[in-house]
């Protein structure tokens, strides 16, 4: 199944049969204080920084999240966007827990835009969905609901099921909606991995769609956590994980490689072109 996301005049097409989707984490305030404090100026040259990096590092979408205590995601947002889309051709992942901020910056976004998320709450399904519907934008799943995140494959599938019927009935076709089972530490719970891993084959075998997933969190708390992540997000892809939000300074070699070894990189052009990027990048930081 294919999901496509767009800026003014690229389309980034997400597909569980086909090559990875990055989408960079980084514009988040969360642990970033200096992105914080330049967002507080409406000073968007950081955002441009992170931007290029990821964009550099193999980027195919941007995730972008203004959220902190205090600010005023309604007006910041669709600053932050009109930015990016002023300064940058690639597609946009908007990310904030406020339906009223997505609206807002979905009116401003020049195409067909990611938004993350909803989740099986009624509260959530009954704000979200006709936003989304409205603007004509793809929406990530959670699959959490009123009685919280289930332990299991089954119930979380449950939850995703439950996302697609609601989403099917405001007009929303199943893709449209890319499913996140939910990737949480396993600093705190061993067995939260494999449990995410089940979901995503669950889903993928039920219905087809799109997966992804906020790939990081499984290594919050421990050391060394790139290697983790990595490994991680090799395991999922493997699972049947179409995207990812990550870190793409660290994470696209591997992504590329794991792409390349599952037969979905014809004559390893990917793999190569980041690689030749990569050496690039290493050239220009020596001078």
């Amino acid at each position: 199944m294919q999901t496509v996301i767009q800026s003014k005049t690229k389309a980034v097409k997400i597909d569980n049969q086909g090559i990875f989707t990055i989408i960079g984490e980084s514009i988040n305030p969360t642990r970033r204080k200096k992105l914080i404090e330049t967002l507080q100026a409406r000073d968007f040259e950081y955002v441009r920084e992170l931007a290029v990096t990821q964009i550099q590092s193999g980027a195919d979408i941007l995730d972008v999240n203004v959220g902190f205590p205090g600010v005023d995601d309604v007006s910041l947002l669709p600053e932050v966007v009109k930015f990016l889309n002023e300064n940058f051709d690639i597609p946009l992942c908007l990310d904030s827990p406020n339906p009223k901020a997505i609206a807002a910056g979905l009116a401003v976004a020049p195409a067909r835009t990611l938004v993350n998320s909803v989740n099986g709450e009624e509260k959530s399904l009954n704000a979200l969905l006709p936003i989304i519907k409205e603007f004509g934008a793809v929406v990530i799943g959670l699959v959490m609901d009123d009685n919280g995140i289930p332990n299991d494959a089954e119930g979380r599938t449950s939850i995703a099921e439950k996302i697609l019927e609601r989403a099917e009935k405001s007009g929303i076709p199943h893709s449209d909606v890319v499913i996140d089972p939910i990737v949480m530490a396993v600093s705190a719970d061993t067995g939260a991995a494999l449990a995410t891993l089940q979901t995503i084959e669950m889903v993928h075998r039920s219905f087809g769609v799109n997966i992804i997933l906020g790939a990081s969190n499984v290594s919050f708390g421990l050391p060394d956590r790139d290697t983790i992540n990595q490994n991680f997000l090799a395991l999922a892809m493997y699972a049947g994980a179409s995207c990812a939000i990550t870190n793409p300074v660290k994470a696209t070699s591997s992504i590329r490689a794991v792409d390349l070894l599952m037969g979905r990189d014809q004559y390893a052009s990917r793999f190569i072109k980041n690689f030749r990027l990569q050496q690039k990048a290493m050239e220009t930081a020596k001078h």
